[in-house]
């Protein structure tokens, strides 16, 4: 993992060199996808499956390679069971509106799980009010895994469609996909996976864990903003209505009617980010240049580390601790009120992420877009840390070095 390809880690901010902990949210880009959108704009540029001249046939051609490069790097059939989306959120709005409008009908169930992201919620909350449809979800054990025997007897007649996190975004909990994925299927239920914490740090085959769809933004893996991926079987696709009308989703249009286009164009009107693909096929092979194997045992000995090292401070409590994670750790800290009284009182997140910030130090605070899952916690927030490929232990030492001075202030 060479650091020196990451230009923006070479910024300073406060006066301090940047440590950047909140690859959760978004990670930062190398340069050889920085040079991917630069050559799109400075040679190629030209709206996609339209054109004759050669402009249009190498854009074409660079947003199609993409797609087959997605394919491999997810184990899908067939690149027409790759569509490209604006990210994880764009894809499950596509997912819940098409999938509702086939198949869900009042009185209808859809599950997800109880440490979902909002993109993971609320579309299918929105589904549900227009069909009459009921939203459940799977609730979490004192450890905060998922209650897998609650789960079963969740499962029935009504329910149309699972759809639940691999790694969940606050605890960095990797969640048994593949056994929910097995009940869903033994009662024919389609199943989801939100791949957005999952996608950028380990390996995931959609053929081998079997699911029917699976939702990912390029942001979090190194590509732009505003590139993600609904990968769905063919044959769930094929049924599907599209979610959005316009131009290149269409086969023919007529005063009567339209036809749409065939897989994976009826599913992407308008203009695609072919940029933005042309980048996440960079990213891609960015990260398969150093192996998953490499990246997986880095990113797992350095959470691992964090953990430890949070844990020997006085008054942090690790949510999660000890499970196995992909890359991020959240915890608060507690404070005694003071010598005479043993009491302790929660130091708000956003405070110390402030404080941590002005040492260079750059990590989330808040309910990171998953409220019912703080609420559960019981806590207005929590300070998360979350790890990319380019994070070493350095960046551990300056968070530690950091949080404790940050304490001393705060109590």
């Amino acid at each position: 993992m060479n650091r020196s390809d990451f230009p923006i880690l070479q910024e300073t901010v406060h006066g301090r060199p940047l440590v950047y902990l909140d690859n959760a949210a978004t990670s930062q880009k190398p340069q050889a996808v920085i040079e991917a959108i630069v050559e799109a704009y400075s040679h190629w540029n030209s709206n996609i499956h339209r054109g004759v001249h050669h402009l249009s046939q190498v854009a074409t051609m660079k947003h199609e390679e993409a797609r087959k490069a997605v394919a491999a790097f997810i184990g899908a059939d067939s690149s027409d069971e790759i569509i490209f989306t604006k990210g994880t959120t764009d894809s499950l709005n596509t997912l819940a509106f098409s999938f509702g409008e086939a198949f869900i009908h009042e009185g209808d169930e859809i599950i997800v799980s109880g440490v979902e992201h909002h993109s993971n919620i609320v579309p299918w909350q929105m589904l549900c009010e227009r069909k009459k449809a009921s939203l459940r979800h799977i609730p979490l054990r004192e450890d905060l895994t998922l209650d897998i025997e609650a789960f079963k007897g969740l499962l029935s007649e009504k329910t149309k469609l699972v759809s639940v996190a691999h790694v969940s975004n606050v605890l960095g909990i990797i969640n048994p996909v593949e056994e929910i994925i097995r009940l869903a299927h033994e009662r024919n239920i389609p199943v989801c996976i939100d791949g957005a914490q999952s996608v950028p740090h380990m390996p995931v085959d959609v053929q081998a864990l079997g699911c029917d769809f699976l939702v990912f933004s390029g942001h979090k893996m190194y590509a732009p903003t505003g590139i993600g991926v609904l990968y769905g079987k063919r044959a769930w696709l094929e049924q599907l209505p599209p979610a959005e009308g316009g131009g290149e989703m269409i086969d023919h249009v007529r005063w009567t009617g339209t036809t749409y286009n065939q897989l994976p164009y009826k599913f992407e009107a308008g203009t695609p980010n072919f940029v933005g693909s042309h980048a996440l096929h960079k990213a891609i092979e960015y990260i398969q240049s150093i192996g998953w194997k490499a990246l997986e045992a880095h990113e797992r000995e350095l959470t691992q580390y964090c953990e430890t090292q949070l844990a020997a401070i006085e008054g942090v409590h690790i949510y999660a601790a000890n499970q196995p994670k992909a890359g991020v750790i959240s915890f608060n800290v507690y404070s005694q009120l003071s010598t005479l009284n043993s009491q302790l009182s929660l130091l708000h997140p956003f405070d110390i992420g402030t404080l941590l910030d002005q040492q260079g130090v750059a990590v989330r605070t808040g309910h990171h877009c998953a409220e019912p899952l703080i609420d559960e916690l019981g806590v207005p927030g929590t300070v998360r840390v979350s790890f990319g490929l380019y994070n070493d232990q350095t960046d551990v030492d300056a968070l530690i070095a950091a949080l404790k001075k940050t304490i001393m202030m705060l109590s």
